[in-house]
């Protein structure tokens, strides 16, 4: 689907008397992680909160650690990006099902993996990164000079730091492969970077993302598998794809995690937590814009405005379904 009309737009929902509103008078606080490519479908939760009647304060940017924790305990009141099962370790070590409301899939089918330029892959027949024990195959994506692969990773906390280190062990790279860690956006740009070049280059992505939009998978770059699954502390994880590839990490959903106790009080809000479903591709779309210099607030607000209008039926039906719970 693509995002339409990127200008400001008036939302044509019903209107409704605020005293028949299921949230007038309560208070909702959001929070999402310190990527900034995550305030579009949590923004979105948040207008679609407002047209309830609730008073959305504005978004907090915390580390995921402190915003499972935060809705845990009641300072905040969703998270609208909890990645599962990449993050099942942090939701249960919050308190789980007992302490959380967690119900429908908000963005379904986010992959996450390593990739490689084509050009490269196809040059040296490149399929799986297990290939890279090779030091002749490492050498060619060796940045700094001292003969090893430099991986773009992520940055360090997140849990796709945690199982890239890893693999590098469990799959004998050790000796030929030296992850990148730091903030992603500065040391993806650099990848990129060398890619315009000319360069072979070695990252880790999730989808979606930006950097998607820019580096095309098998068009740009490809997918590499993995010889076997292997995920820290989960000896028996499978982390194969229905189409028989692995890529090393378990298909992700995205799904809003919200204080259990407030959405009990709450069933309207509940009942939209549930009901509400984003594209990949939708977010994509919007995080390329945000790359492209439309990533100031107004801008990703605007944009939200764009998808509402664009997919107004959906929307209203959402809305309409919350409050027949209120």
């Amino acid at each position: 689907m693509r995002l339409l009309g990127l200008a400001t737009c008036l939302i044509a929902t019903p209107t409704l008397a605020s005293t028949t509103l299921p949230g007038a008078g309560k208070v909702v606080t959001p929070v999402q992680s310190t990527i900034n490519e995550e305030t579009f479908q949590t923004l979105l939760v948040s207008k679609a909160l407002e047209k309830l009647g609730y008073d959305v304060k504005p978004i907090k940017q915390v580390s995921y650690n402190v915003a499972f924790t935060a809705v845990a305990n009641g300072d905040a009141t969703f998270l609208a990006d909890s990645w599962q099962p990449l993050q099942k370790d942090k939701y249960i070590k919050a308190g789980g099902d007992k302490v959380f409301y967690r119900k429908g899939v908000y963005i379904a089918n986010s992959a996450q993996g390593y990739m490689i330029d084509k050009k490269t892959a196809d040059k040296y027949h490149i399929t799986n990164i297990e290939q890279l024990k090779d030091p002749k195959i490492a050498k060619l994506f060796d940045e700094n000079g001292d003969g090893k692969a430099d991986l773009t990773s992520c940055n360090p906390g997140w849990s796709c730091s945690d199982v890239i280190a890893y693999q590098m062990k469990e799959y004998g790279l050790s000796q030929t492969v030296e992850t990148q860690s730091g903030n992603y956006a500065a040391i993806i740009a650099n990848t990129i970077a060398r890619y315009k070049e000319g360069k072979p280059i070695l990252y880790y992505t999730w989808m979606p993302y930006w950097v998607s939009g820019v580096l095309v998978p098998r068009k740009n770059v490809v997918w590499l598998q993995v010889p076997f699954s292997a995920i820290p502390d989960k000896p028996n994880a499978d982390t194969q794809l229905a189409n028989g590839e692995n890529y090393g990490f378990r298909m992700n959903n995205q799904r809003i995690v919200a204080n259990k106790k407030w959405a009990k009080a709450n069933p309207a809000a509940a009942k939209l937590f549930a009901v509400m479903k984003l594209s990949v591709n939708d977010v994509s779309a919007e995080n390329l814009m945000m790359r492209h210099g439309q990533s100031s607030e107004q801008d990703i607000s605007h944009h939200v405005d764009a998808w509402i209008k664009a997919h107004q039926s959906t929307f209203n039906h959402w809305i309409q379904m919350a409050m027949q719970a209120g």
